[in-house]
C-alpha cells in the first residue's frame, strides 16, 4: 500500500505532466493557425502568377505551348512527413498513402526517386523497400520555408536536366480544421495541360487585357517558376499544419489519460488519508480505554 508521502509526489508529478501537455497543446494550436495565414497568404499570389499565365497563353498557339506529354516510366517524388514526433500515426499513414499512389502509377521502384522531407517518416518508405532516397529537414518555422522551397526548386531542376526525369509528383498532408487533416498528391510536373487550356479559356475580368513586352519563352518559364514556388510553399504549409493537428490531437488524448488518472490518485490520495485519520483516532481511543 502506498503512503500519502508516495501518493503526493505522484499527484506532483502527474500536475508537471499534464502542465507539459497542455502546454504543448497550445502550441500546436498557435503553430497551426500561422501556417493557416501562410497558406491564405498564397492565394492571392497564386492568382496573380494565373493571370500571368492567363494573359501569356493568349499570345501563343495551343500547339507552341508544350509537346504531347511522354508516358510515365520514371517519376520524382517528394514526400512531406516530420522531423519530431508526438503526431500520431501522421507519417506511417503518410507513408503509405505515397507508396500506394507511386505503385498505382505502375513504375518500379527502381525507377523512382524520392525526396523525403523530414527524417522520421525516412524509416516508413525504406522500410518498405524504396530506394533512391534523399533526405532534407522541416523548416522549423514559416520564415524557414522559403529556402527550403527555393533548395528544392533546384533539386528539380537537377532531376529534370540530369536525370531525365519528366514527371514529379508532391505528396503531402492537407489541414482541413480543428485536428483534421487528409493525404493529398499534386503532379507538379510536367504542368497540367487541361489547367492551363482552362486559364487561356477563362473570362478576362477587365475590359483591358495587359501587354508585356518580354520574350514569349522566357517569361513563360519565369510563371511556371512561380507556380512551382507556391505549389511548394503550400505543400509546406499545408503538411507542418497537419503535423501540428495531429500533434493537437495525441496532445487532447493525453490530457484527457492524465487528467483521469490523477483523478485516480486524488482517489487514492483521499482513501489513505481517511484511513490514516480513522487508525489514529483508534489509537487513541484504545489508549484512552486502556488509561481507563
Amino acid at each position: 500500500m502506498q503512503t500519502i508521502e508516495s501518493l503526493k509526489k505522484r499527484i506532483k508529478s502527474t500536475q508537471d505532466l499534464l502542465s507539459v501537455v497542455k502546454t504543448m497543446k497550445a502550441l500546436a494550436a498557435v503553430s497551426i493557425r500561422q501556417y493557416q495565414r501562410a497558406v491564405e497568404s498564397l492565394v492571392d499570389y497564386s492568382r496573380t502568377v494565373e493571370m500571368g499565365l492567363q494573359v501569356v497563353l493568349n499570345k501563343k498557339a495551343d500547339e507552341a505551348v508544350f509537346a504531347r506529354p511522354a508516358p510515365i516510366t520514371r517519376i520524382g517524388a517528394i514526400i512531406f512527413g516530420s522531423d519530431q514526433g508526438l503526431c500520431g500515426q501522421l507519417n506511417a499513414q503518410m507513408a503509405a498513402y505515397a507508396l500506394e499512389e507511386m505503385d498505382r502509377l505502375k513504375v518500379s521502384k527502381e525507377d523512382r526517386t524520392v525526396l523525403i522531407v523530414g527524417e522520421r517518416i525516412r524509416d516508413h518508405i525504406e522500410d518498405a523497400g524504396q530506394g533512391h532516397c534523399e533526405c532534407l529537414a522541416n523548416p522549423g518555422s514559416i520564415a524557414g520555408i522559403t529556402p527550403m522551397v527555393q533548395e528544392i526548386v533546384m533539386i528539380l531542376e537537377e532531376w529534370h536536366f540530369v536525370q531525365q526525369i519528366t514527371h514529379i509528383f508532391l505528396y503531402y498532408n492537407e489541414y482541413i480544421s480543428g485536428s483534421n487533416y487528409k493525404p493529398t498528391s499534386l503532379h507538379l510536373l510536367p504542368v497540367d495541360r487541361a489547367w492551363l487550356d482552362n486559364l487561356k479559356g477563362r473570362k478576362w475580368e477587365s475590359r483591358t487585357l495587359p501587354q508585356f513586352t518580354m520574350n514569349w519563352d522566357d517569361l513563360f518559364l519565369s510563371l511556371i517558376r512561380e507556380y512551382l514556388f507556391s505549389s511548394l510553399f503550400q505543400a509546406f504549409a499545408e503538411s507542418l499544419a497537419s503535423e501540428n493537428a495531429s500533434r493537437l490531437a495525441a496532445m487532447q488524448n493525453a490530457e484527457k489519460n492524465i487528467t483521469e488518472r490523477l483523478e485516480e490518485i486524488h482517489i487514492q490520495f483521499h482513501r489513505q488519508r481517511q484511513m490514516n485519520i480513522t487508525e489514529e483516532l483508534l489509537d487513541i481511543v484504545a489508549g484512552y480505554e486502556v488509561l481507563l
